[in-house]
């Protein structure tokens, strides 16, 4: 892997001016991994104005003194630029936010700063042969070797500068991950104990910065693991006290595992399946409920209403989370009617619209993926038996636009105006002919065009109408009847 000619013309700028500038942060950790970093982070000993004043097509409007660079480049990636001069950060009293930013002298005070080892490694990139020097204060690069996370000097100093920073350790252990290289990353021992110590003082950090760090882990392919860190570390209990209700509380017959495993064994098949995050939260929260509405133990226990209670205590949660009204509507409406009941010959058409309905056509799908989580996540061998593909087959059935003369683009007040006739079993026979004309040729279906053909059916008598009509008619079935076959045959249904 090279680095990008636009971060190197970055640097070449600011050295040509008698600047020192270094590539910094995650986009190290991630270069030095063999992955493509997602953006690219300059640090340098100019100041902010200075910055200004090499790039003219920069802006800064942080408190930070970061300068934000257009390239201009085709990669979205490489569009902008961060560079940031060197800081040194003040005590957080809000454990946010510095009370005061002041600059550094060099990349190594600069580093200093820095959540991870891991994260705290700078580049410095040789103008006249681009050779790569690595600055590593912190032994950063041995503990990418060994996969551990572990804070920047003392742990509790770096989460009581930004308590934010116990949630990107797990965050980091459960997606600094190499599919071609085996083993899991893990939190360094003192940090993770720094984290249990200090897991209260996530309660004052913005809710929708929990929020963002917390999507980041739903939608990592180890999404489970990390919220079972999150358990471990506790800090969950800060996040979704909701959840941990279900820990160590046993189910019915009809589940071998206890709720709070099962809630993360069904969003690890949705990670699994790389299924979207509405898919993904209404999966960790589609059974919220079930210790709230929990009766008796054993085999026999229940959880009546537990899918009602379930969608209000999503939006409770979502809501406290500042999740978007919309995506708390469709998470919620997810998880309410995961319990559809459905068996090949005992639930009617009727049942099935109805729940299309409820559910809204637009989130059937999810609604499906939704319910192959929780039966692999039960225990259940197949995640689409025969029946859920026949309910799939039903579905599309009634969903489709029924086969009818309203399709036209004329109707029987056209006929009649066209004509000048009274209502009378001739109107149907016409578009009834229009229909199946239409239905061979497509294109026919334009208003000028079949008010032409209103007038050639006029001529004809009762009897040519009639038989004409009911050829319509027995044509229209067929191709009703070979529509379903193919719906059939695409589940693999009978």
């Amino acid at each position: 892997m090279d680095v990008p000619k636009e971060v190197k013309f970055v640097i070449s700028e600011l050295k040509n001016k008698g600047f020192e500038a270094y590539i910094v942060g995650g986009c190290v950790r991630d270069f030095l991994r063999g992955t493509e970093p997602q953006d690219w982070d300059v640090a340098t000993n100019a100041k902010p104005a200075e910055i200004g004043k090499i790039f003219l097509r920069s802006y800064a409007d942080n408190k930070f003194g970061t300068v934000t660079v257009l390239i201009g480049s085709e990669d979205p990636k490489l569009k902008e630029i961060e560079i940031t001069p060197y800081r040194i950060e003040s005590k957080y009293t809000d454990k946010r936010h510095p009370d005061e930013v002041k600059w550094a002298k060099t990349i190594k005070e600069d580093l200093a700063r820095r959540d991870f080892t891991v994260n705290a490694i700078a580049i410095n990139l040789q103008l006249t042969t681009y050779n790569l020097q690595l600055i590593d204060p912190f032994n950063g690069q041995q503990d990418l070797k060994n996969k551990i996370i572990r804070a920047v000097g003392n742990p509790e100093d770096r989460f009581n500068e930004d308590a934010l920073r116990m949630m990107r350790a797990v965050r980091f252990a459960a997606t600094l991950e190499e599919k071609a290289v085996p083993g899991r990353w893990q939190i360094e021992e003192s940090t993770g104990q720094a984290i249990k110590k200090n897991a209260k003082l996530l309660q004052v950090i913005s809710k929708e910065r929990i929020r963002d760090e917390l999507m980041k882990i739903i939608m990592a392919d180890r999404a489970a693991e990390g919220i079972d860190l999150l358990r471990e570390l506790g800090l969950l209990k800060y996040i979704i006290p909701e959840l941990e209700e279900g820990y160590g509380q046993t189910q019915n017959k009809h589940h071998i595992y206890e709720i709070y495993d099962h809630n993360l064994r069904c969003l690890d098949y949705a990670a699994k399946k790389k299924y979207n995050k509405f898919v993904r939260l209404a999966a960790l929260f589609h059974d919220l409920a079930k210790p709230r509405t929990k009766r008796g133990e054993g085999p026999d226990s229940t959880f009546y209403g537990h899918e009602i209670l379930g969608a209000k205590m999503t939006c409770q949660v979502l809501n406290r989370l500042k999740f978007s009204k919309k995506d708390i509507e469709k998470i919620a409406k997810l998880v309410r009617y995961h319990l559809f009941y459905y068996n090949v010959g005992e639930v009617s058409e009727a049942s099935v619209r109805r729940l299309v309905r409820q559910v809204e056509l637009e989130n059937v799908a999810e609604l499906l993926q939704l319910r192959y989580c929780d039966r692999i996540g039960s225990g259940c061998p197949k995640a689409e038996p025969y029946k859920l593909r026949h309910l799939k087959y039903l579905i599309e059935k009634v969903s489709q636009d029924p086969i009818s003369v309203k399709m036209l683009e004329v109707n029987g007040k056209d006929v009649m105006d066209t004509l000048e006739i009274q209502p009378g079993p001739a109107i149907g026979q016409i578009l009834d002919i229009l229909l199946g004309q239409v239905l061979s040729y497509p294109q026919r279906n334009k208003k000028n065009v079949l008010l032409q053909e209103i007038k050639k059916l006029g001529k004809l008598n009762e009897k040519e109408l009639r038989s004409l009509s009911q050829k319509a008619r027995e044509e229209r079935e067929r191709l009703k009847m070979k529509k379903d076959e193919m719906t059939k045959k695409k589940y693999w249904v009978t």
